[in-house]
């Protein structure tokens, strides 16, 4: 639990730190092109979760942190040996999952900043809570085919 305690902290750290940097530096809205028809810094306030959905829900988007982060410790790390693959893959989720929740509870909305065009899409706004979580989401689904196919050569 230490490990991923320790990865959780570091995660959050990194995200409010780089948060309070955007925010008190950027203008809410205003976009600073940093690799021209690629990559932007933009300061947004985003009041809903992934794509704006559930905008307005504060408190839904909270009970949800807030119960992911109960069934999480529950179901998946207390009293059990993790491997250091899994508090790597824990940490990153708790802590991009708290990061979020940080701003969610203070602020009433999620800093977002970074800004891609992707094959002229331009992709929603994010942050560095939102890239723990999708990193820590593909990093479960190799664990869990690392898995299955350990299983499948064992039988």
């Amino acid at each position: 639990m230490k490990k991923v305690g320790f990865i959780t902290f570091l995660c959050i750290v990194i995200d409010q730190m780089v948060k309070i940097i955007v925010s008190s530096t950027l203008k809410l809205n205003y976009s600073n092109e940093i690799i021209s028809n690629f990559f932007n810094l933009t300061y947004v306030q985003n009041d809903g979760a992934a794509w704006s959905i559930f905008s307005g829900n504060r408190l839904f988007l909270i009970f949800v942190a807030i119960m992911s982060i109960i069934l999480i410790y529950v179901y998946f790390i207390k009293n059990k040996k993790l491997t250091n693959f899994e508090n790597i893959t824990y940490g990153l989720l708790l802590g991009g999952i708290i990061g979020n929740l940080i701003d969610r509870i203070i602020f009433g909305y999620v800093i977002d900043y970074l800004d891609f065009l992707i094959f002229n899409y331009n992709f929603p706004i994010f942050n560095f809570a939102d890239i723990c979580i999708v990193v820590s989401v593909f990093l479960l689904i190799i664990d869990i085919f690392r898995g299955e196919k350990s299983e499948t050569s064992s039988n």
